[in-house]
């Protein structure tokens, strides 16, 4: 009767060296592309005095009732974004560990 056949060698490629590569670069690109995006959100929103973003027409806004349609949306938007960089980072860290 024959006992388990050891492996010293390679077997089979386990599924993070099959798809490692592809999946550390694709994500690394996704990240720095949300990296980009969510400076870009967080500039854009409405400051409390001067700065960065009275320069894309934030301080030219009355302040008479609450947050606009449009600064409702851009805080879902940069919150999605956010949460995207970082499923990235989760993802990326996950896989680094995978292939170590």
């Amino acid at each position: 009767m024959r006992g388990p056949v050891p492996c010293w060698a390679p077997c089979r490629p386990s599924v993070s060296e099959e798809v490692g590569p592809a999946v550390v670069l694709g994500f690394s690109i996704a990240l720095i592309v949300f990296s980009l995006l969510l400076m870009l959100l967080v500039l854009m929103h409405k400051g409390k005095g001067g700065g960065l973003s009275d320069m894309f027409g934030g301080g030219m806004q009355s302040s008479v009732g609450g947050s606009s349609v449009a600064e409702r949306n851009l805080d879902r938007i940069t919150v999605v974004i956010g949460l995207l960089w970082f499923a990235c980072i989760v993802v990326l860290g996950i896989t680094m560990k995978m292939n170590n």
